[in-house]
């Protein structure tokens, strides 16, 4: 039940995660508990970021220099925790989710991580908890992986919302490859998103083929 990327066999994705950081105790607990809730029908396994994704943010976090950070979209907090532990100790992410139950498993493995004092979690509707943000320069580093029909309006309100050359991270943005032909609402949301980003002059932007798509935007 571990996510893996479509774009990648079981034999690749397995090599791509032996020559990558391997997980801890704290990561492969989380996931396991996470694969366990997928398994009883309670949450989507797509809701789970993969461990190379993981393992690629948390670096990227760091190499960035990140000092506050934001997610939209927490579920059961690997992505958070990645995040949180990328940051220097006197860093900060912000957390918005609507879901008590599946945040308070996340609160458990940050605690455990001896991260939770560098994450915020607000409950509640994403895009009002982001509106309701000073609209002025915060973030250093955001990421989305929320309701894929809301993505580019959480675009246009982290845009201001970011320093200057601030990254935000899309999540699922080639959707299984159904991007190519989008049926659904939700595929069709993040087909038409792509091309605009590709010519929005607001962001430099890189569509990337990891896991499920992840599309990484610089605040120009």
């Amino acid at each position: 039940m571990t996510p893996r990327s479509f774009l990648l066999t079981p034999e690749l994705g397995d090599y791509v995660r032996r020559c990558s950081e391997p997980p801890d105790d704290v990561v492969r607990d989380l996931l396991a508990e996470t694969a366990a809730l997928a398994e009883r029908g309670e949450a989507s396994p797509t809701f789970q970021i993969a461990p190379e994704q993981g393992t690629f943010m948390q670096v990227l976090t760091r190499a960035l220099g990140a000092r506050r950070a934001i997610e939209i979209g927490t579920f059961t907090g690997y992505s958070a925790l990645c995040i949180a532990r990328g940051l220097p100790a006197d860093g900060s992410l912000l957390c918005l989710d609507v879901s008590a139950e599946w945040t308070a498993i996340a609160r458990r493995y940050w605690d455990r991580a001896g991260v939770g004092d560098r994450v915020e979690l607000r409950l509640g509707d994403a895009h009002e908890s982001l509106r309701a943000l000073p609209a002025e320069p915060t973030f250093d580093l955001a990421f989305v992986d929320a309701d894929k029909t809301g993505y580019a309006a959480y675009v246009d309100a982290l845009h201001p919302r970011m320093t200057e050359n601030g990254v935000v991270l899309l999540d699922n943005t080639l959707a299984d490859g159904t991007v190519l032909d989008p049926r659904t609402d939700n595929q069709r949301a993040i087909a038409e998103l792509n091309v605009a980003l590709a010519a929005d002059p607001r962001w430099d932007t890189v569509l990337l083929p990891l896991s499920d798509g992840l599309t990484m935007l610089r605040r120009r």
